[in-house]
């Protein structure tokens, strides 16, 4: 195990080495690569921002019930008993008010501002109704049974008109996944791009330390001792753009919130967009570091084998 360790630290080492003779090159390498880390990165911390606010908005969507104005109001109340039936045999769950006329009306009254307009009707245009918020609703497929349910409620005796609100569920739930589907396309084309531009950069290196690597093979140096410092090098590579990709989005933030904010405020909000948290951001760092060592890997082998 200590042998182990030592050839790796000795590879570490020997790739800090190259690094620090050429820091021009590998910082240009470094550059490129996290320009091409940015935009995931970027387009992940936006999501990760973002699924909060949508699975909250879609915890509570509402089913409105509307009852016939001829309805009596003990038909009316005596309906509570089967709506909550109906809700549980769905699979659903929530909290059903029922909201009298009355209540309405004045309700009404104080959102709109219309009272005198609504006194000159002479009678409460308003029926009785009931109000379901369902819970856990943050699928497209919830929202399906959320519209069953409605179809369900419309046909209960002395209904006039159900109204529900799972349209805009579904729309959010497909956005959401059309994002997602982009982000990981997008990740998956630069992450070629960032093979490709390490496996180039590597195999440049190895060209350049062509005289080193026979030397050392006639002094019966294993391939395992000559790729690793390359692997090492492509994993540093990966990392440190890694680490510049995440550092400008981070800092991109500052001003992006500014401008945010003044957007947010016509809406009464105070959202504001916040960096990757710590798990997800050594979870960058980590695929950042692979990427760099799939393209090292791909190159060495490629490149030594011709020069054996």
């Amino acid at each position: 195990m200590i042998v182990w360790l030592r050839q790796h630290m000795l590879a570490l080492a020997s790739a800090f080495r190259h690094l620090v003779r050429a820091p021009g090159s590998f910082s240009l390498n470094v550059i490129v690569v996290a320009i091409a880390l940015a935009l995931p990165f970027a387009g992940l911390t936006l999501l990760e921002n973002v699924r909060p606010i949508s699975e909250q908005l879609a915890v509570e969507p509402e089913i409105s019930v509307f009852l016939a104005m001829d309805t009596p109001r003990e038909r009316a109340t005596a309906l509570a008993p089967q709506i909550r039936r109906m809700v549980q045999e769905s699979g659903n769950s929530g909290k059903l008010e029922f909201i009298p006329r009355e209540s309405a009306l004045t309700l009404l009254k104080n959102k709109t501002g219309l009272d005198d307009a609504i006194t000159a009707l002479g009678e409460n245009p308003l029926p009785d109704g009931y109000v379901l918020k369902l819970s856990g609703v943050r699928e497209s497929s919830d929202a399906a049974k959320v519209e069953q349910l409605a179809v369900q409620l419309k046909a209960l005796a002395g209904v006039e008109y159900v109204q529900i609100d799972s349209a805009w569920v579904k729309r959010l739930a497909a956005l959401m996944h059309v994002l997602r589907l982009a982000l990981l396309f997008l990740a998956a084309t630069l992450g070629v791009v960032v093979v490709a531009v390490i496996f180039n950069t590597i195999r440049l290196q190895v060209m350049t330390q062509r005289t080193e690597i026979e030397v050392c093979r006639m002094f019966g140096a294993t391939d395992s001792y000559i790729y690793r410092p390359f692997y090492y090098t492509g994993a540093l590579l990966g990392l440190c753009a890694g680490a510049a990709a995440l550092g400008t989005v981070a800092l991109s933030l500052h001003p992006l919130n500014d401008a945010i904010a003044d957007f947010a405020r016509l809406y009464a909000s105070e959202f504001r967009l916040a960096p990757l948290g710590t798990g997800t951001t050594i979870a960058m760092l980590a695929t950042s570091a692979a990427l760099g060592l799939v393209g090292a890997l791909l190159s060495v082998r490629r490149q030594l084998a011709r020069l054996t």
